[in-house]
């Protein structure tokens, strides 16, 4: 098999990777990196073109995996395109939305390259996009080849897979992005156990070491009692969440909170695309035995939608819960507006739920210590932090642990790290290492081609 990293500047972002096994070409996601704009936040598409493309896979609908999937299609008119049955049902509100951001910033930042695609584009794909269920086999034949996929249920996010490959005697194992352990809204990964020939795993919490009192139970319970310990101080709560699989994820915890007593009475403020999703929550967790969400829950929590205008710099002073996002507090997004008003007062906090890429103003804000000053450099605000900022390991992604063991005992000759920031990837590399030496461990330089 060869194998191309397209994600033209490594860690997570852009993913996509191009795979060539006999004479059937594969590309496994096709991303957008939130941390770049225009045709830079794509994957390098150059090293494919000219070639055929035999089939589109598609892991799961968070857009650092399916932000680029209608450039691709329109470079490759005739690729078929697979993901789960879940994902067949949120990919084209994922695109839409995404055309909408675009088009938004196309105005506000001058952007020439946006949008990269259209709503019309994203309709007309859609006949050429496929749901498959969970452990069904499906075979794809290329001039002579002969393939086949097997998607394994891989928690993260509702529809997420890891695929299994098999071409003549080889198997081939992708996590994908996944999470073995039970969210309140979705089961844990079940992948096969087993040999495998080649391992391509995710590595994005390779540098983070749970602690035994942090299990996830232990997490929902701090997170409340934060939340409760903030509003009783006058003081307002931020979760930023991604609208993907964290809002309704966080959304089910306050519930059950609010449903038992556990909750201190507060406004709780919740708009966007992760509200438009809980929709789609509900159709998926009333077709498939993987997602528990019931949208009934926002009538109960009595939820309002955030203001429209929020004002740089300034806060609300609403004694209330928000949970918006985005997730990693990116420029220009209701939770990096918040959070420019939030962060110079003591009686408020800012909670994290999910990664946050240490080069986002997220990741950045984690890093920084009380009492230091922080720069929204888009509201064009500059704030002495004196709120919490605190960090909840209720995150979508697996313990690396957890990660390592699942490799080990593959016993595969390659394993392959994507996904990971390079600090990441180096713990797993050094791991695997002393706990499978009998395999070739390989970190790809994006844009290099690979016997594997």
């Amino acid at each position: 098999m060869k194998l191309t990293d397209l994600n033209r500047d490594g860690g997570i972002g852009a993913n996509s990777l191009f795979l060539q096994l006999g004479d059937i070409n594969i590309l496994v996601d096709c991303g957008l990196n939130p941390k770049k704009v225009g045709r830079a936040a794509i994957p390098d598409l150059s090293l494919i073109r000219g070639k055929s493309l035999d089939l589109i896979i598609i892991t799961h609908c968070h857009l650092d995996h399916i932000g680029s999937l209608p450039v691709v299609m329109r470079e490759f008119p005739n690729t078929p395109v697979i993901m789960t049955t879940s994902s067949r049902m949120l990919v084209e509100r994922m695109l839409h939305n995404s055309a909408n951001v675009m088009m938004r910033q196309k105005e506000e930042e001058d952007i020439p390259d946006y949008p990269l695609f259209t709503h019309d584009e994203i309709d007309r794909c859609g006949k050429r996009l496929t749901g498959l269920p969970f452990n069904h086999a499906k075979k794809f034949h290329g001039a002579k080849d002969e393939i086949e996929v097997t998607f394994h249920h891989a928690g993260h996010v509702a529809g997420a897979a890891a695929v299994e490959l098999r071409h003549k005697h080889r198997a081939i194992f992708i996590t994908g992005d996944v999470l073995f352990t039970d969210q309140r809204t979705l089961k844990g990964a079940k992948f096969p156990a087993g040999h495998f020939d080649t391992l391509i795993t995710e590595t994005t919490r390779g540098t983070t070491e749970r602690a035994a009192d942090k299990g996830r139970t232990a997490e929902m319970t701090r997170l409340i009692a934060s939340i409760n310990d903030t509003i009783q101080r006058g003081g307002s709560f931020l979760i930023p969440v991604f609208a993907l699989g964290r809002m309704q994820e966080v959304l089910t915890i306050i519930h059950d909170a609010r449903k038992f007593g556990k909750l201190v009475e507060c406004p709780i403020f919740a708009s966007g695309l992760g509200m438009d999703l809980a929709d789609y929550f509900d159709e998926i967790s009333r077709k498939t035995r993987h997602l528990q969400f019931n949208r009934g829950i926002i009538k109960d929590l009595k939820i309002k939608p955030t203001p429209r205008k929020l004002n740089a710099g300034e806060d609300p002073q609403q004694n209330a819960l928000y949970i918006v996002s985005s997730g990693m507090l990116v420029e220009r997004t209701p939770s990096y507006t918040l959070a420019s008003g939030f962060l110079g007062h003591a009686r408020n906090t800012i909670g994290f739920v999910g990664y946050c890429d240490p080069d986002t103003p997220g990741g950045k804000l984690l890093a920084a210590k009380n009492g230091e000053t922080f720069v929204f450099e888009t509201a064009h605000v500059k704030a002495k932090i004196k709120a919490r900022v605190e960090r909840f390991e209720l995150s979508g992604h697996a313990d690396r642990e957890e990660l390592l063991e699942f490799a080990v005992q593959t016993g595969a000759r390659s394993i392959v790290l994507t996904h990971g920031d390079p600090p990441a990837r180096a713990w797993f590399a050094a791991q695997l290492a002393e706990q499978a030496p009998q395999s070739k461990v390989l970190d790809p330089i994006p844009l290099k081609t690979y016997q594997v």
